[in-house]
């Protein structure tokens, strides 16, 4: 074929919902193939060595991204706590807190006010974007989350959000950021720069394209937390249709970039020693190391085990808390705040950065105790440095601190380095009050209109919560040997797994960036317990919105109960099918009466063969083709719901066309119009005034089809839009042919077929499907269990899968939407109920 597909680009071919699909396959007739094949062996490695640099490329953008982004919140904040901590030393002696408490609102509101302004401008810039990309990377195309204009909202709406005091972080929106450019450099062109073409037809198929996205959301990871393997492993775990070795090199190959282009420039800025790579992500937690002094001070024992375990389930017990809040917060704002104009989401936005803003004011000026300062702090890479200058002395004598300004008054990368390496101690009551309020806040938080993460804000209430463990195990239980940054750390991953329910990546994740080895256990261990914890109440903080927008991701496997059901029992028996050679006047009707994204190419079993052999040249093509390719005649009869009938012929003219005689100019037209006008009246019902039904003979309402194989939507449009069809009076040889590049020359945007131009089209041209339809699609028998449609779906990133019985008659077709858990619920209720 000259252009075949194993899967389809968008959905199915059940209607459409909200949300499309994109296709991931690298099977038989794949268009990557095609290209390999028509090159010899130098030039197939240089394609290959092409992704290689696109990959590094890719992975070098995402780290400078996470460079803008650091630079502008390190400045934006410290001039904003530079100008308030003096307002607040002065004011102390005047008493005019009040107008340090002024200052502090105007920075935040202002900021955040920014944040919102771009939200705006792109919506799908709102939030982490992790959901987002997780559908993505399960095969749902989310509109606009790979745009130019969302990286550019949300970049620059993050370092806002963060300088404006919201509890929310920067790491989660660099996943999104590094998935943005992943899917964008390798295109060489933009919507946004609609100027800018480069001449580069390589990697224009959604499979190709979520490699790159998968590569730069790693990328985002590495950069964040300073750890490449966990952002591979992120990447891997978070729903990636399709995976292979080669797809693992090249995200990790991409991580490691991104990693050392961030340490490189952050290291050669801040330490003027370039080249030193002190710095490898926007995250780091620091060396741990007890204090020489104590002697018996360890960083865990097989004791502390036992304690871990614990905190494992009291993080996702609070985790369950956090997800289960967050979730009527969030039902809350679909009903009454996103139906009302946009600027009701802005004053959202203003009223949580106003009560944030006031409890940290006041919290820190009323609540904070003032602790003695130690003598002698351990850490390494730097970090001593910043805990000596970030602790706050507000309203406190000399050699004290207050513990919870130095807590409220910092950046919140600054204030977990407080919680994991200060060896002075925070009061219990601060770190309850600071935990209750932090976890209030920051649950509020996620899910208002600006760009936020929800990684720093969830690791710094878990690190309150397991520092105040470790003093009451040293102040009640006297366990003088606990390492209190060992405890902080092990909240911040139990509260952090009872949230997001990440395993591998996020053990990973922490290990690296706590470049300490043998806390691999103990974290493991936490954040299995956490998610078990968790998942007995409800699903992770991801999945949750995901469920909430509506979005019909895959689960990795279905429940065992499922097997009761087979591929008969979940498929979707009312199909509209196109023939091998079909006229523009019922490909045009098909396309504007449906929504489908995919057609089955089929042919009809008739007794009467010779008969139409004589009569129609459209049907002689056909069945010639029907005799051609199939080996077999189907033996049985399925009832159908639809069919396609004749469709009602036109003036439309093409330019081309010699051959076409006049018709009656004013009822055609009618037709025509009628038909056209009617764009989402549901198939095959064409005539306003009759229904089709009443002229069905008894042979169209049992009539079987013979599979074929699949033609896509975009497929159809762009076949339509270029002419690409034959007169009756020639053969299917005479029409033109499209090579792989001009098929896929509009990718990602197809022309919409409500958009063409159809005066320039003769309703009676016949186009030729068969060298651009898929001839081997994955097919399913009627009696396949549904564990086994599930896992072929699932693992060959498939979008469509026929069934098909044994004498070779489509029956069915098996989407994205039959086999998600609520619609395979539903059809296991109707099971039991017919049994």
């Amino acid at each position: 074929t000259i252009l075949g597909e194993t899967h389809e680009e968008e959905d199915e071919i059940l209607p459409r919902k909200d949300y499309e699909s994109l296709d991931y396959d690298r099977c038989i007739n794949d268009p990557y193939l095609e290209v390999l094949e028509s090159m010899d062996n130098k030039k197939a490695q240089r394609y290959e060595a092409v992704k290689w640099v696109l990959v590094f490329a890719i992975g070098v953008c995402t780290g400078l991204v996470g460079l803008f982004v650091d630079f502008f919140v390190r400045l934006f904040t410290q001039l904003k706590f530079q100008v308030v901590q003096s307002s607040v030393e002065e004011c102390t002696e005047k008493g005019c807190l009040a107008l340090s408490l002024l200052e502090l609102l105007g920075f935040n509101l202002t900021f955040v006010f920014l944040a919102s302004l771009l939200v705006l401008i792109q919506p799908v810039a709102a939030g982490s974007g992790i959901p987002e990309i997780k559908c993505y990377l399960n095969g749902v195309k989310v509109p606009g989350v790979v745009r130019l204009r969302t990286v550019m909202c949300k970049a620059v709406g993050v370092l806002f959000s963060v300088a404006g005091g919201l509890f929310v972080g920067k790491e989660g929106p660099m996943i999104h950021s590094g998935a943005v450019v992943g899917a964008g450099l390798p295109q060489f062109q933009s919507i946004s720069l609609r100027k800018i073409q480069f001449n580069f037809p390589y990697f224009r198929s959604d499979r190709d394209k979520r490699d790159f996205v998968s590569a730069g959301a790693a990328a985002g990871v590495a950069a964040a937390f300073g750890a490449p393997i966990g952002g591979t492993l992120f990447s891997l775990e978070e729903g990636s249709s399709f995976w292979n070795q080669g797809l693992t090199w090249k995200v990790l190959f991409c991580s490691m970039a991104a990693t050392f282009t961030l340490n490189f420039f952050r290291s050669g800025i801040q330490f003027g020693s370039w080249g030193s790579f002190q710095l490898p992500g926007l995250l780091n937690f620091g060396e741990f190391k007890c204090s020489e002094s104590d002697k018996k001070c360890h960083l865990w024992t097989a004791v502390d085990l036992g304690f871990f375990i614990l905190m494992g389930i009291v993080g996702g017990l609070l985790g369950a808390t956090f997800n289960c809040l967050n979730k009527r917060l969030a039902k809350y704002r679909m009903r009454n705040v996103h139906p009302k104009p946009k600027l009701v989401r802005v004053l959202e936005s203003l009223l949580v950065s106003l009560t944030t803003t006031v409890v940290v004011f006041v919290a820190s000026m009323v609540l904070g105790e003032c602790r003695q300062m130690s003598s002698s702090r351990h850490s390494g890479n730097g970090v001593t440095e910043d805990i000596n200058s970030s602790i706050k002395t507000f309203f406190c004598p000399n050699e004290t601190y207050n513990d919870m300004a130095t807590l409220f008054f910092n950046p919140q990368e600054s204030a977990i380095l407080q919680l994991f390496h200060q060896d002075g101690t925070f009061s219990p009551v601060t770190l309850s009050l600071f935990f209750l309020l932090y976890f209030l806040l920051s649950c509020w938080t996620y899910g208002i209109s600006v760009p936020s993460g929800l990684f720093v804000p969830s690791l710094l209430c878990g690190a309150a919560f397991g520092r105040l463990v470790a003093n009451l195990l040293k102040s009640y239980i006297g366990l003088d040997h606990i390492y209190s940054g060992t405890f902080a750390l092990i909240g911040a991953a139990a509260f952090l797994g009872g949230v997001v329910r990440m395993t591998i990546s996020l053990t990973v994740i922490l290990i690296e960036s706590t470049n300490e080895i043998t806390y691999g256990l103990p974290i493991m261990i936490t954040l299995m317990v956490a998610k078990w914890t968790g998942d007995f109440f409800n699903k992770g903080i991801y999945d949750i919105h995901v469920n909430l927008r509506g979005v019909p991701l895959l689960e990795w496997e279905t429940g065992v109960e499922m097997d009761k059901l087979r591929a008969s029992d979940i498929m979707e028996p009312n199909l509209t099918y196109v023939y091998p050679h079909t006229r523009i006047q019922s490909l045009v009707s098909i396309l504007r009466t449906t929504v489908h994204h995919a057609f089955p190419v089929v042919t009809e079993n008739r007794g009467n063969e010779r008969e139409f052999m004589k009569g129609n040249q459209l049907i002689s093509n056909n069945i010639k083709f029907k005799k051609s390719s199939i080996l077999t005649r189907a033996g049985e009869q399925r009832k159908r719901s639809q069919s396609m009938k004749s469709y009602p012929s036109s003036e439309l003219r093409n330019m081309c066309d010699e051959h076409i005689a006049t018709e009656e100019p004013s009822e055609k037209e009618d037709l025509l119009q009628q038909m056209l006008e009617r764009r989402y009246t549901p198939y095959p019902n064409l005539y306003p005034d009759q229904s089709p039904s009443e002229e069905w003979t008894m042979e169209e309402r049992f009539r079987p089809l013979t599979f074929h194989g699949l033609i896509l939507r975009s497929q159809l449009v762009t076949l339509l839009d270029r002419g690409v069809c034959y007169s009756e009076s020639q053969s299917s040889a005479s029409q033109p042919r499209l090579s792989h590049a001009e098929m896929s020359e509009d990718y990602p945007r197809y022309p919409d077929i409500h958009d063409l131009d159809l005066t320039l089209l003769n309703p009676r041209m016949i186009v030729d499907v068969t060298p651009y339809m898929n001839p081997s699609p994955f097919t399913v028998s009627p009696n396949t269990h549904v564990s086994q449609v599930f896992n072929l779906f699932r693992t060959m990133g498939l979008r469509h899968l026929p069934v098909v019985n044994a004498v070779g008659e489509v029956v069915g077709i098996i989407t994205r939407h039959n086999l998600t858990h609520e619609f395979l619920q539903a059809r296991l209720r109707q099971h039991y109920q017919t049994i």
